[in-house]
């Protein structure tokens, strides 16, 4: 749990994925189209990675998004935040976009 939150608070805007999870494709591309760069960690090959996400109560566990350090949700959350408008000034006061 502990590798979970030092990496999500290395960067401004942080998402835990797999390879084969079509969301978290759409979630990724979501954030380049913002202009974000987020750091991508991939979970595929760690198991303990996605335990420590779900422990850390990430439901659905992947894709799980932080922005700021913050936790703010799966593939729905982000989408409801980038629908609202939310999503964007989000990640401008972390400084993950600069516009």
């Amino acid at each position: 749990m502990d590798r979970v939150t030092d990496l999500a608070s290395k960067k401004a805007a942080v998402i835990f994925t797999k390879s084969s999870c079509c969301m978290c494709h759409s979630i990724k591309a979501l954030f380049y189209e913002l202009g974000a760069s987020p750091a991508i960690h991939e979970v595929d090959q760690d198991p303990d990675m996605e335990w420590a996400l779900r422990r850390l109560g990430c439901n659905p566990a992947i894709p799980a998004v932080f922005i700021g350090g913050k936790y703010v949700g799966s593939a729905r959350d982000v989408i409801s935040l980038h629908v609202d408008g939310s999503l964007k000034q989000k990640l401008i006061e972390a400084r993950a976009i600069w516009f």
